[in-house]
């Protein structure tokens, strides 16, 4: 998608949501691949409310979006050489399963002491984690157990009216499907857990 398409609703729509993630909210938003629920991934009471609405158990974890390998390198404690490969070279959204993640909320972390996260390619989703400074929590806006929304128009009235803020941007998308999940181990084993 080029950036030069939602270059003026980004500046106006990533300012609200910006300012919502900041005091602790929540936020409803497209990613680059389905409507997702989002909060400072640094935020533990965020995370919390998270949980609660989705009717979802804390012992299961949430995807984080982050804008660039950087900021990736600043919250996973050592990401495998292997992983810069498999994601320069995936063909769809993929989110890694990684090892010992840092400076997160610990309510995030899987019981394993892992966290999944995925390099963004969706232009809004960047701009946001970039002025964040910090990794989003993204995970799909639905309560847990129900099937994953494939557009706006079938995400649920309890979550719409859960959160703190929705992004005003591709309504109409049908969304993508969800990412590729990849477990990778600190001692280079890959396990495909989603395709």
């Amino acid at each position: 998608m080029p950036r030069s398409k939602y270059k003026d609703n980004i500046t106006n729509e990533g300012k609200e949501a910006l300012a919502v993630l900041k005091r602790g909210g929540i936020i409803l938003y497209p990613t680059d691949t389905v409507w997702g629920i989002g909060c400072d991934a640094t935020n533990a009471d965020a995370i919390a409310k998270i949980y609660a609405l989705k009717k979802r158990e804390e012992t299961r974890a949430m995807i984080c979006l982050v804008h660039d390998f950087k900021l990736l390198n600043q919250f996973v404690e050592d990401v495998p050489e292997v992983a810069y490969d498999i994601l320069k070279y995936a063909a769809k959204p993929t989110t890694i399963v990684y090892d010992n993640p840092i400076r997160v909320a610990e309510n995030l972390v899987g019981e394993d002491n892992t966290l999944a996260i995925r390099v963004t390619r969706d232009d809004f989703c960047s701009q946001l984690i970039k002025r964040l400074g910090r990794p989003l929590v993204s995970t799909s806006a639905n309560i847990s157990g129900e099937p994953t929304p494939k557009s706006f128009r079938e995400i649920s009235p309890v979550i719409l009216n859960g959160v703190d803020y929705i992004v005003n941007l591709q309504r109409n998308k049908k969304s993508e499907e969800p990412s590729t999940i990849i477990r990778l181990k600190n001692d280079g084993q890959v396990t495909i857990l989603r395709k």
